[in-house]
């Protein structure tokens, strides 16, 4: 099956098909090429996607990229980025595979059918003038013929003709053989013309134009071809990052069965866990024994308007109150994290002296090294000065001895912290508002309370007044309640706002009775002026505890 032989008279409908063969080449391009922009916007889109979804730094998600269903959607996102990256190199090979390498093989397809069918119209050319030169000497010959048959008619009249000079029938045979040598002629010359015709009319249809054809036809079944490896490639382009876009599904796959629910909520109680030990029992107070108290002296002599004066002094705070429902300042975090509770803040020292401690080490390990420098430089003193080398030491050392400072600062606290926090095998203190039939006053779950000097954590005080109620005596909510004793005095070192419940202001230098002093949790009760009452930090002020009345009370 050829071209040549088998199309040998369709030369238009040859030069139309080849050159829709090219267009086809060139559509394929473009589509090739929207493909190849679809997957770098998609891959785009992918990215921002992902971007706009990743955990920012210094943030509140940052700290709860800590549970494992975070963990897993963060993995997520960096596979969705690493899947976006697959879709980027789709588009990169297919613009470097097949866009690239095709525009180069339309190029050339379209100056090689340029230049067969630029030949295939000269050989066109060639046979049609050899086709008017054979018409041309067919007609002149056919001229002659009947010119040499005029003639040869003419001498046979004058011939016949009696009264025709015997020079005038000369003279037209005569002609008449002129006309026919030239009959002869004009029949040569179209004889070896039309021999030629024939044999240029061989070479075109059987040697010229299957040639020509044969090269079109070569041209046409290339173009298929790369058209066809194209089409290869392009699947193949695919399918080289199906691997990798298959890892990209593990991994998420993977990630999703990393979730742990437990784990999570374990890590909800480190997260949270403050420390604090649950409030006691409230004890029940018999209000009716009152009706059986004996009035006093004491009873007549109060005034009325003292009766509840500890509620008087905190308007708006509730019995029922307790310290889970605690207020929070919004403000500077303190150094020692004293505004968090006890648990939470443990482990943020613990945390603070383990980047300390890695800052040290750092620091040594610089040290180490440039130690080692100074002493080359002292043996091979062509190699650098060792003078420049004892400045940075001092320094180093200097930034050593503070960084050490700060790790004491900070063990010191958390010891403080970790002497504090209750331990699982001791007893634990129960806290409760009023504490019957004893001597010993009671705190409100101030045992437990942790808090940053500004009172951002504090307990949310109920009750800051001491009832001394013995066996034999009762109250009621009509009868006085007896203030806690004086023990001694303090000073004020620092400002304190007090802003929180059970806590209570005060200004520098200011002097105040101490009737509670700290228990061991950072906090010391005081009153001022006989009527206000509240907790402030003990670091606050300068305690002066009287020994003689330390644990004792008295009574209004």
């Amino acid at each position: 099956m050829s071209w040549g032989t088998e199309l040998w008279d369709q030369f238009d409908n040859l030069e139309k098909h080849t050159q829709w063969g090219i267009e086809v080449l060139e559509k394929y391009i473009k589509f090739v090429k929207e493909r190849a922009e679809i997957e770098i916007n998609y891959a785009k889109q992918l990215r921002n996607l992902s971007k706009k979804y990743q955990t920012k730094k210094n943030s509140k998600e940052e700290e709860e990229s800590k549970y494992t269903s975070c963990k897993a959607f963060q993995t997520t996102l960096n596979e969705t980025n690493d899947y976006a990256g697959q879709h980027e190199v789709i588009s990169e090979n297919m613009t470097s595979m097949i866009m690239a390498e095709l525009t180069r093989v339309v190029q050339e397809l379209k100056q090689e059918r340029k230049a067969h069918f630029h030949e295939g119209r000269k050989a066109q050319q060639h046979i049609e003038t050899c086709w008017k030169q054979l018409e041309s000497s067919k007609r002149r010959f056919e001229r002659d013929c009947k010119e040499a048959d005029r003639a040869q008619q003419y001498f046979e009249r004058m011939d016949a003709d009696i009264n025709v000079t015997k020079a005038d029938v000369e003279k037209a045979r005569q002609q008449a053989q002129i006309r026919h040598q030239m009959a002869d002629d004009s029949k040569g010359d179209y004889s070896s013309v039309l021999q030629k015709f024939n044999h240029e009319q061989q070479e075109h249809y059987h040697t010229h134009i299957p040639a020509i054809f044969q090269k079109l036809q070569d041209m046409e079944e290339r173009r298929i071809s790369r058209l066809g490896e194209s089409l290869k490639t392009y699947a193949e382009i695919d399918r080289q990052v199906i691997p990798i876009i298959g890892k990209c599904l593990d991994g998420i796959t993977k990630s999703a069965e990393s979730i742990n629910g437990k784990q999570d909520s374990q890590t909800v109680v480190d997260s949270f866990k403050s420390g604090f030990e649950p409030p006691g029992d409230v004890d029940f107070e018999d209000f009716t024994q009152s009706m059986k108290r004996t009035v006093s002296d004491t009873s007549l002599t109060a005034p009325r308007g003292d009766i509840g004066k500890s509620e008087a002094k905190t308007p708006g705070k509730s019995r029922g109150k307790l310290w889970p429902f605690i207020k929070k300042n919004k403000g500077a975090t303190p150094e020692d994290f004293s505004n968090l509770p006890p648990e939470q803040r443990r482990k943020k020292l613990q945390q603070k002296v383990d980047e300390l401690n890695k800052d040290i080490q750092k620091e040594i390990d610089q040290r180490d090294a440039l130690t080692k420098m100074k002493d080359v430089y002292m043996k091979n003193p062509q190699m650098g000065d060792p003078s420049s080398v004892a400045q940075k030491l001092i320094e180093i050392g200097n930034n050593i001895e503070k960084l050490r400072v700060e790790v004491q600062k900070f063990e010191g606290w958390l010891a403080e912290v970790e002497g504090r926090l209750p331990s699982r095998d001791n007893s634990r203190r129960q806290s409760a508002l009023y504490e019957t039939q004893t001597t010993a006053p009671v705190n409100n779950c101030v045992q437990d309370r942790e808090s940053s000097p500004d009172g951002s954590y504090t307990e949310d005080q109920s009750q800051e007044t001491e009832v001394k109620v013995t066996p034999t005596e009762f109250d009621d909510d009509f009868d006085d309640e007896e203030p806690l004793a004086t023990i001694g005095t303090c000073k004020a070192l620092y400002p304190f706002d007090g802003e929180n419940e059970g806590t209570i202001s005060i200004a520098e230098g200011e002097i105040l009775s101490v009737i509670e002093e700290d228990k061991g949790d950072g906090w010391t009760r005081i009153r001022r002026n006989e009527e206000e009452e509240g907790y402030v930090p003990t670091s606050y002020i300068e305690v002066y505890l009287d020994k003689n009345a330390k644990g004792a009370k008295t009574y209004i």
